[in-house]
């Protein structure tokens, strides 16, 4: 069956796909530029190619992991060098996976088209940066690029806690430890805490998911080191509320205090496809600590952060909405997609139509001089 997988891994490549989807009874599936397409010159998986397929990615404790867990997260590598992000699971009863496609090197600052802010944090010493967003958003290749630029401009050590490791990084200026969890460590918060006694000057938590390891992400950020994290949340107000939350009532004021102080920025994103050419384009919304920002996340009035950054421009923040209309003008992306993905599509609707309205009768000015 070795063969059979090799070719459908081949055929994700040529055609660009991020994520291929493994089903028992449908042939594979392929996400390409967003949507998902049907390989059709290759037969439905079968329930024992699927367990084939599945059982030689494993090692023992991973085999022992599914058994016990029917899932579990891991690595797989190619022959060539190529890796990919795979999660296997049961679903009635059968095998099925999803393996997303990693590139085989880091993407630059340049080639990803992100906002020159996102440079200017990567340059910060110390405090905690945020990069939020669903599944499949990017948030990885944006911490990816972070992290290689800080490696090519200094001399730093940097400790990375994956579940699992997805870009694998050569040592440049920087010396690069990194740590998957299931091999090298146990837990996020575990591994987190004896970072702070590996001499760290930078530390990245692949997925801030419960209460221990925000509380040690923060700690970490407060004793001087540069934290990076991540959340499944659109929004920065969204993204403080749920690390506010994640903390029981009585501590909520306290953990709001140590957030306005430690908190350097919130970047939350995710991709949309192009209708220009081929691809998808990041939208981003970007909240960067002001005084300002920081008073309002100390007194609870997280609501009006919004505001803040729709006025923050100097700063280089951005709002997510204003991002959309920007690439909609553009001619990157759709009508729909700008009011479908909106935090506030009513206002954006009413904008799109004013910015509709002004096309129309400045096209109308101009044919009406235009004529003899």
């Amino acid at each position: 069956m070795q063969p059979v997988l090799d070719r459908v891994l081949a055929a994700a490549r040529q055609l660009g796909a991020s994520d291929i989807h493994l089903k028992v009874g449908l042939p594979p599936m392929f996400r390409i530029k967003g949507e998902l397409r049907t390989v059709r010159d290759v037969a439905p998986m079968t329930i024992e190619a699927m367990r084939e397929f599945a059982l030689s990615m494993m090692n023992e404790k991973q085999r022992l992991d599914y058994d016990k867990y029917f899932e579990v997260d891991l690595a797989y590598s190619t022959p060539d060098g190529v890796r990919y992000r795979v999660n296997v699971f049961t679903q009635r009863g059968n095998v099925g996976m999803v393996m997303r496609l990693i590139p085989p090197e880091v993407p630059p600052f340049e080639r990803l088209n992100l906002p020159p802010v996102v440079l200017k944090l990567a340059e910060e010493e110390r405090g905690l940066i945020l990069v939020t967003g669903i599944t499949g958003s990017g948030k990885s290749t944006t911490l990816a690029a972070m992290l290689d630029y800080i490696n090519t401009k200094r001399a730093a050590h940097i400790v990375t806690i994956e579940d699992p490791i997805e870009f694998a990084f050569r040592d440049k200026r920087s010396v690069i430890n990194q740590r998957e969890l299931g091999f090298d460590t146990t837990a996020f918060s575990r591994a987190l805490r004896a970072a702070l006694r590996q001499d760290p000057d930078v530390i990245l938590v692949g997925e801030m998911r419960d209460l221990e390891t925000i509380d040690a992400a923060i700690t970490a950020a407060e004793t001087g080191h540069l934290v990076f994290g991540t959340l499944h949340t659109t929004g920065a107000a969204k993204t403080i509320d749920r690390v506010v939350n994640a903390f029981p009532t009585n501590q909520q004021e306290q953990i709001r205090i140590q957030l306005s102080t430690v908190l350097q920025a919130v970047i939350s994103q995710l991709l949309i496809p192009r209708i220009d050419k081929p691809g998808r384009v990041a939208i981003f919304e970007i909240m960067v600590n002001t005084p300002s920002v920081a008073a309002l996340i100390r007194d609870n009035k997280t609501f009006r952060i919004q505001s803040d950054i729709q006025t923050g421009a100097k700063y280089g923040m951005v709002t997510l909405d204003s991002f959309l209309i920007e690439k909609y003008l553009a001619g990157l992306i759709a009508r729909e997609e700008v009011v479908t993905k909106a935090q506030d599509p009513v206002t954006i609707q009413a904008k799109l139509q004013e910015l509709e309205l002004a096309q129309a009768v400045g096209a109308g000015a101009e044919m009406a001089g235009a004529k003899p």
